[in-house]
């Protein structure tokens, strides 16, 4: 398993401190940081962005910090295969919303203080 660079924003890093091997420099609303098991990590990054609420295409891939858009599409494709979320038309724009099986998902890595 390689580890890669990425940027995580805080409050994910926080929850998901396992994934992180080291943490670099904090960058507006993100850590730099060298993570294991990317692919995991940013299927998490999107998921734990649509846990309260809805969001549009370009609010998830904003606050999702997949710095690349092809990534990004395939992490949101592979979600969407997976039902962990399913979008919605709402007028001119499409909304992305979290499944029961995304949250099931999102909560199996969830760090609890049990």
């Amino acid at each position: 398993m390689t580890t890669r660079l990425t940027y995580i924003p805080i409050e994910v890093a926080d929850q998901f401190s396992d994934f992180i091997i080291k943490r670099g420099e904090q960058v507006l609303d993100s850590v730099r940081a060298r993570a294991r098991d990317f692919s995991t990590i940013s299927i998490l990054k999107l998921l734990y962005q649509l846990r309260c609420s809805p969001m549009t295409f370009s609010d998830l891939y904003m606050k999702s910090n997949i710095r690349m858009k092809r990534s990004f599409l395939n992490y949101l494709h592979l979600c969407m295969k997976y039902n962990f979320i399913r979008k919605e038309p709402a007028g001119f724009n499409m909304m992305y919303h979290i499944t029961d099986k995304g949250r099931i998902m999102l909560d199996l890595f969830v760090l609890k203080d049990n």
